[in-house]
């Protein structure tokens, strides 16, 4: 079995139907809608859909809504659940590729499919585990062709993205996990309000298991970010990644270093 959760927040009516349109053309079992909008005009959007449950709850984070969905779907004992964001959709049953895939490989735990933009581009998701000179230089440094080249390789660009790799920090757009390595590693940590949350989970999911990336499988994402063109949620994102320096380490953390050495030696 198969679940899977979404946190809205006064998303567009057409994203949420591209993206239950997407989930019923295959295998999800039951998929647990966490609407923190201001306010509930989406329900009738929701309720057009069969194997959906809506679930209103006060905005606590883009994390402790994932973890309200999780409670919800833990009751029905699904084998594994995806954490999917509003703007994505897909074509064909990928859940079930994805299934496929972990049903083949038991040691993984958390599987991240190939992110593409609307017009086909490759969005650059897979990334080494940050270090603050990562997150802070390379978002405010001025000088472009330096910035490209720290980006190309946090990033990975060089990988090609065209082959399944073992990769520590996936993006949370799109997270298919198996859940008896969750129930190991833990749910998402809700004082991560949004940004972020979804680097401390990876990192967790990685410590006991395999966190994959697979380009055979393919999903698009329209991604906003928000961070970019509000001082909000700039605000947001630079509170969240210093709570994360906080909990992993600044300069000192030899965790990060073998995991980002072995994922460059291994591309």
């Amino acid at each position: 079995m198969t679940t899977a959760s979404i946190v809205l927040y006064n998303n567009p009516e057409e994203e949420i139907v591209k993206l239950l349109d997407s989930i019923h053309t295959g295998s999800v079992d039951k998929v647990f809608i966490i609407d923190h909008s201001d306010t509930d005009i989406l329900k009738s959007v929701v309720a057009r859909y069969d194997r959906t449950f809506y679930y209103k709850q006060i905005n606590k984070g883009f994390g402790a809504g994932h973890n309200k969905g999780l409670e919800f779907a833990l009751e029905l004992k699904p084998e594994f659940h995806a954490f999917i964001n509003p703007d994505i959709y897909w074509e064909g049953d990928v859940i079930g590729e994805l299934e496929s895939f972990m049903n083949n490989n038991p040691q993984c735990g958390l599987v991240m499919p190939k992110i593409l933009f609307p017009n086909g581009d490759i969005q650059y998701l897979c990334k080494l585990l940050p270090t603050p000179f990562d997150l802070f230089v390379r978002r405010f440094l001025p000088f472009k062709s330096y910035k490209e080249r720290l980006n190309a390789r946090y990033e990975m660009r060089s990988s090609g993205y065209d082959k399944i790799m073992e990769i520590p920090c996936l993006s949370g757009c799109f997270m298919f996990v198996r859940t008896s390595v969750l129930k190991e590693a833990g749910n998402f940590d809700e004082r991560f309000f949004l940004y972020a949350e979804d680097m401390d989970l990876c990192r967790r999911i990685g410590m006991v298991s395999q966190t994959i990336f697979n380009p055979n499988i393919t999903v698009y994402h329209t991604f906003h970010r928000a961070s970019y063109r509000s001082v909000k949620y700039l605000g947001l994102h630079t509170r969240s990644v210093i709570k994360y320096f906080n909990k992993w380490g600044w300069i000192f953390d030899s965790y990060r270093n073998r995991c980002n050495k072995r994922c460059i030696s291994g591309i």
